[in-house]
């Protein structure tokens, strides 16, 4: 399945399409659902396939847009028949007190995505209640949303409130510069203790990521809060390469972590993480 992102009326216009052909089963049972239950009322793609930089290892964003009151019946409908059809090899719920008006999981549709062994296929499946927070899309955060079916004309483009970021940014630049001496004692008394996670954990925090969200304000003003994510679209490419250049340990990146997981391997199979009077 093809799908094109942006405006379908002029397609010379929006040249780029995106290839979901390997989601092609997941859209198509989205497609059966919605002929068969009423209270979906809209569905669409998100993420990297409307912003851009989605490959063979992009999972397919989904959100979906249900009759009023009903989202927790819909989407544990829903994950019930996913179950059913694509027996997926795990499902991550979030909890459900993560959001007061959705629920959100994310389905593996294959044994082992981390090995990226193969082009990745990862659902991550979002049920909302319809609400104009969830109904409307800024497109410079989160691109055009490609939308599956949406026969109500729920789905609507239209930019955040610049009033509220713009005091969410005054608010976040004024911590960066009020915490700024307090992060770095944090970070060099942790390093000269010989304390290295916490040291490197403090790092990230109190050093590396405010600098890069100054540098999103600046570059980047409406995704100013997507932290350490896509800054190879985001930011100026010399700032891009100076944050590589500042994380710590990158050289065995990919050693540490099969070391990790192995490491929650072992000790997920070994038990004993009950409860403690």
């Amino acid at each position: 399945m093809m799908l094109a992102i942006g405006p379908p009326d002029d397609p010379a216009d929006n040249p780029r399409v995106t290839d979901l052909s390997r989601y092609s089963d997941f859209l198509a049972f989205l497609d059966e659902q919605h002929a068969a239950h009423p209270d979906l009322r809209a569905a669409w793609v998100g993420g990297s396939a409307a912003t851009g930089g989605y490959d063979e290892w992009s999972d397919l964003d989904v959100e979906v847009l249900c009759a009023p009151g009903t989202y927790l019946e819909v989407y544990r409908r829903l994950l019930r028949a996913i179950r059913e059809r694509f027996a997926p090899p795990d499902v991550w719920e979030l909890l459900e007190s993560t959001y007061p008006d959705g629920r959100q999981c994310f389905v593996t549709l294959d044994p082992a995505p981390g090995a990226l062994a193969a082009p990745t296929r990862l659902v991550d499946f979002v049920v909302w209640e319809t609400t104009d927070e969830h109904r409307h899309k800024d497109v410079r955060r989160h691109g055009s949303p490609i939308v599956l079916f949406d026969p109500d004309g729920l789905v609507v483009e239209r930019h955040d409130d610049e009033e509220d970021r713009r005091r969410a940014i005054e608010e976040s630049v004024a911590q960066v510069r009020a915490q700024r001496p307090f992060g770095e004692w944090l970070v060099n008394r942790a390093i000269e203790r010989g304390h290295l996670p916490e040291a490197v954990s403090l790092y990230l925090r109190f050093a590396l990521q405010p600098a890069v969200y100054l540098v999103r304000v600046r570059d980047s003003y409406a995704r100013h809060n997507f932290g350490l994510r896509y800054l190879d679209t985001d930011i100026d490419p010399g700032d891009a390469a100076r944050v590589d250049a500042l994380l710590p340990g990158v050289e065995r990146l990919r050693e540490l972590s099969a070391e990790c997981f192995a490491w929650q391997d072992e000790l997920l199979r070994s038990g004993g993480f009950e409860a403690r009077a």
